[in-house]
């Protein structure tokens, strides 16, 4: 696996968790339920199990399919724009899931808030890469057509 198709494994992997941490976060606490474990909401456990099941989702879906990311052509216009824009947000996605996995350790209230909207932006900015990112990955396995 190259690191243009790791890179795209990781983005459909973050997308779940950047665009949905609650719902995810919300199945572990299920699982870790129906085996018995009581845990708080929002705990790390639940995130980290519900983690686990995207991550199970994700490559069931990439075993059975084949492939979960869009077939770009590396030679095409914008393959390479694309590829960046894609990693910048898997970066600001890891930054994201880092602070829900440490932001409790943050003491100082002031603090907590600036870097929880500062996350929240982080998303909003991810969101935004992975579409004009992904959009580039298609345009460049379309054909180049010249209008005479």
């Amino acid at each position: 696996m190259n690191f243009s198709k790791l890179n795209l494994l990781a983005a459909w992997f973050l997308l779940p968790e950047t665009w949905v941490l609650g719902f995810v976060s919300f199945f572990g606490r299920m699982v870790l339920e129906l085996l018995g474990v009581s845990l708080p909401e929002g705990s790390i456990p639940s995130i980290v199990v519900g983690m686990l099941l995207n991550l199970a989702v994700v490559l069931t879906i990439y075993f059975m399919r084949g492939k979960v990311w869009p077939i770009g052509n590396p030679a095409g216009k914008g393959f390479q724009l694309g590829q960046r824009l894609v990693l910048a947000a898997n970066v600001l996605a890891v930054i994201i899931l880092i602070f829900r996995l440490t932001g409790h350790q943050i003491i100082n209230h002031d603090l907590h808030m600036i870097a929880d909207q500062f996350t929240d932006a982080f998303g909003y900015w991810a969101m935004a890469m992975w579409a004009i990112g992904f959009s580039f990955l298609y345009q460049s396995s379309m054909n180049n057509q010249v209008k005479d």
